[in-house]
């Protein structure tokens, strides 16, 4: 009964730790990633909260095989190096020199959308992420959106996207 009781306990205990650990994970990306966004949106006019909750979504805060191995936080597809390198893992998708360069790519997806002037500045990241759905950004559709604002609401990322207002200034 005593090791019933006991492993029932580190069960527990580790269920609690995994659970933590994986509460942590989107404050550290924020905490990481945050900087490289606002950069982005004082430069460009992109908000911070699209750019952000696009990358989190995308890369499972940033624990996703394609974040991890490619550097690649928003599923750009493309030409890589893991077989190169020995690794087993295959992928579609594009590898990157850095996270940054990841983000920097995303961005200049969406300057080359014909509707990005009439949106440039914008802070209503609900116009923004339809926006990239009518331009075939995802093919997950509402769902994607769905999952993208739903990031954005949890950690409030829109709060990122008020440096935008000062910067105008």
């Amino acid at each position: 009964m005593f090791l019933k009781k006991k492993n029932l306990l580190v069960s527990g205990l580790l269920f609690t730790t995994i659970a933590a650990s994986a509460q942590k994970a989107p404050k550290n990306y924020i905490k990481k990633y945050s900087p490289v966004a606002v950069n982005l949106m004082k430069e460009t006019g992109v908000p911070a909260s699209v750019i952000l909750g696009i990358a989190m979504l995308e890369s499972g805060n940033g624990t996703s095989k394609n974040a991890k191995l490619l550097k690649n936080h928003f599923g750009i597809v493309g030409k890589n190096n893991l077989a190169k390198r020995g690794e087993t893992y295959r992928s579609v998708y594009r590898e990157f020199e850095t996270d940054s360069a990841s983000y920097r790519s995303f961005v200049k997806i969406v300057l080359k959308r014909k509707w990005y002037p009439a949106m440039k500045g914008s802070t209503d990241y609900n116009a923004w992420l339809e926006k990239l759905i009518q331009s075939n950004y995802s093919s997950a559709g509402n769902v994607w959106i769905t999952r993208v604002r739903s990031m954005i609401k949890k950690y409030k990322l829109y709060e990122l996207d008020g440096e935008l207002n000062l910067a105008k200034r």
